[in-house]
């Protein structure tokens, strides 16, 4: 059987889902690492449960923070349905982590001798798929003169590689500040959140992929949303952050 977050066991397989398509709100919300899902063909990729529950399969906590923003700003929600251990969503075809036979510290044994034909099946199965609705999406915007802003919506781990780290909540961005300027100024207004400014990562890391194919690509603002995934690991924090957040994105002049 394959392996899926809670929420999509014995639903049926999607690569990549699509909600509230026509929605009136300028936001387009990405979620590249919404599921820890494996196809049953791929068994589960030489793993046990409970590494396919950690941070190396998916982003924990990051898809219900997303639905909970997308419902409450009337947003468009794209969300991948495939573990990044399969294939990555966010980044290049051609990217060293595509297909990651080491995540973390954790050999991934489906992954280490795949060849070039795999690679190319895993694309088409998740990858292009992903990108294609996003483009859909976004088409369909410009097409009916609609105006748009892109975010995407991750979490981190509190310790990474024996560091800790210290942010409660990160947003990443390039030199297109329009989403990112008022997101920080208004996040650092939060008592007791710490705001890492392009933490625990940023666009050099090459995490960015989603969002220069697709908003950088149109010239749309567009801004990365990282949250430590322990404030988001309960339902209660899943609200809060998404009751953050929408607060945060109605200051930004994008959210209407």
């Amino acid at each position: 059987m394959g392996t899926a977050q809670a929420s999509e066991v014995g639903e049926e397989f999607e690569a990549v889902r699509v909600t509230r398509e026509d929605a009136a709100g300028q936001l387009v919300i990405l979620c590249d690492h919404a599921s820890n899902f494996v196809p049953d063909e791929l068994g589960s990729l030489g793993l046990g449960a409970a590494d396919l529950a950690r941070h190396i399969a998916w982003d924990p906590g990051a898809l219900p923070v997303a639905r909970l923003m997308a419902e409450r700003l009337d947003a468009v929600l794209v969300e991948s349905g495939v573990s990044r251990l399969v294939v990555d969503c966010n980044r290049a075809c051609d990217a060293r982590d595509l297909v990651p036979a080491i995540s973390e510290a954790t050999a991934v044994p489906g992954n280490l001798a795949i060849d070039a034909e795999e690679r190319t099946r895993r694309i088409a199965l998740a990858h292009t798929p992903f990108h294609a609705a996003v483009d859909r999406v976004l088409a369909g915007r410009e097409a009916a003169g609609r105006g748009a802003a892109v975010i995407s919506v991750h979490t981190f781990t509190p310790v990474y590689n024996g560091v800790k780290r210290p942010w409660h909540v990160g947003i990443l961005h390039d030199d297109d500040e329009r989403l990112a300027g008022p997101m920080l100024e208004a996040l650092s207004q939060l008592d007791g959140v710490a705001v890492g400014d392009n933490q625990p990562y940023s666009p050099a890391d090459g995490v960015y992929y989603s969002l220069e194919r697709h908003a950088r690509a149109r010239g749309l603002p567009c801004a990365m949303i990282e949250i430590r995934n322990d404030e988001v690991a309960t339902g209660a924090g899943q609200t809060l952050w998404a009751d953050r957040l929408v607060a945060v994105l109605a200051q930004t002049g994008y959210a209407a």
